[in-house]
C-alpha cells in the first residue's frame, strides 16, 4: 500500500479583510508543497509537527480507528511561521493521506472542517483560487484563469503564530477598503486584467498595515514598481511580501529585477520565486511519482 498526497503552500493571500462582519481571505496558491506519504514499506511517524499530528488523530477519530497500521512521513519545501500556509497544506495533506490509505475519499468540506477545529485556515487544498471565511472554513467564491504571475517571496524577518495573531486580533481592516479592494479585484478576474487584480491585492496589503505592519512596505512597494511589478502581495497573519510580477516574463527578466530590489533592500530576505497557480489536492496511489489532481 502506497499513497501520497502533495498540498501546495502560499505567498500570503490575495485579499484579507471583512464584509457585513464575516471575515474573509483570498488564497494565493504557489508551487512550492508539502507531501505526505503513507506506506507499508515502512513503519513509524515522521516528520510530522504539533498540528498535522492534530489531524491524523482527528482523521483516524472520524474513520473509527484507534491507530494507523502504516508507516507516514511529512515533508515541506515551506517555510513555517512565515504566513505561507505551512499548517494548512500539512492538515490538508494528512487528512487526505490517512483517509485515502483506509480506502475512504473524504470530501472537500470534511477536510475544511477538520482544518477549521485546528487553527484558521487557509484554502489552498482547495482547486482554483477561492475565497474562503478562514475561521469557520465556509466556501464563499471560487475563481478560475488568473494571470500565472510569477511571484518573488521576501521575508521581514521573525515568526507569526497564526492561533495567537487571531485570537488576539480585535481590529478589522474597514468594510470599505474590503469591499473595494474585492471589487476590483472579481472585476479582474471577470475581465482577465492582470493589472486590477495586482492593485487589488496591494491595496489590501497596504490597509492590512494598521493590523500587521511591515516596515518599509510602502518604499518596498514603490522600488518594486520601478523595476517592473504590477503590485504587491503580503501574509496578513504572517511575515511575508509577495513582488507579483508579469506572468510572461523571462528568467532573465526576473533574476535582474530580484537583483536590483534585493540590493536596494538588503534587510529583507529572498526566500523564493514562483508561480500563482492553482490550489488543489493531487494524489499518487503507487511509487511512479505520477500525481492527478483529486478535486477538479
Amino acid at each position: 500500500m502506497e499513497i501520497t498526497v502533495r498540498v501546495p503552500g502560499s505567498c500570503g493571500e490575495l485579499l484579507q479583510g471583512e464584509l457585513q462582519g464575516e471575515p474573509f481571505l483570498v488564497t494565493c496558491p504557489i508551487g512550492c508543497y508539502t507531501t505526505v506519504r503513507v506506506s507499508d514499506a515502512f513503519t513509524g511517524i515522521h516528520g510530522l509537527g504539533r498540528k498535522s499530528l492534530m489531524a491524523l488523530e482527528k482523521t483516524l477519530t472520524s474513520l473509527g480507528k484507534e491507530e494507523l497500521p502504516w508507516g507516514i512521513q511529512l515533508t515541506s519545501d515551506l517555510p513555517r511561521g512565515k504566513g505561507m500556509a505551512s499548517s494548512s497544506a500539512d492538515i490538508a495533506a494528512t487528512v487526505a493521506a490517512v483517509a485515502l490509505a483506509f480506502g475512504y475519499e473524504p470530501y472537500l468540506d470534511e477536510i475544511m472542517r477538520l482544518a477549521v477545529e485546528i487553527e484558521p485556515t487557509d484554502g489552498v487544498f482547495c482547486p482554483g483560487v477561492v475565497r474562503i471565511n478562514h475561521m469557520d472554513g465556509r466556501m464563499l467564491a471560487g475563481y478560475r484563469g488568473l494571470p500565472a504571475f510569477r511571484i518573488s517571496v521576501y521575508d521581514t524577518g521573525g515568526e507569526v503564530d497564526t492561533l495567537l495573531y487571531h485570537a488576539n486580533m480585535e481590529d478589522s481592516v474597514a468594510e470599505e477598503k474590503s469591499l473595494a479592494a474585492l471589487t476590483q479585484f472579481e472585476l479582474g478576474v471577470k475581465t482577465h486584467d492582470a493589472d486590477l487584480i495586482a492593485a487589488a491585492a496591494t491595496a489590501s496589503a497596504l490597509a492590512h498595515q494598521q493590523l500587521l505592519p511591515k516596515e518599509g512596505l510602502e518604499d518596498f512597494l514603490a522600488a518594486s514598481r520601478r523595476f517592473g511589478a504590477l503590485g504587491i502581495n503580503v501574509a496578513h497573519s504572517g511575515t511575508v511580501i509577495g513582488v507579483l510580477w508579469p506572468a510572461d516574463w523571462t528568467d532573465r527578466q526576473l533574476q535582474q529585477a530580484e537583483a536590483e530590489l534585493s540590493g536596494k533592500f538588503p534587510s529583507l530576505t529572498h526566500l523564493l520565486q514562483s508561480r500563482l497557480q492553482s490550489g488543489g489536492i493531487w494524489v499518487d496511489k503507487g511509487t511512479a511519482g505520477n500525481f492527478s489532481e483529486w478535486f477538479r
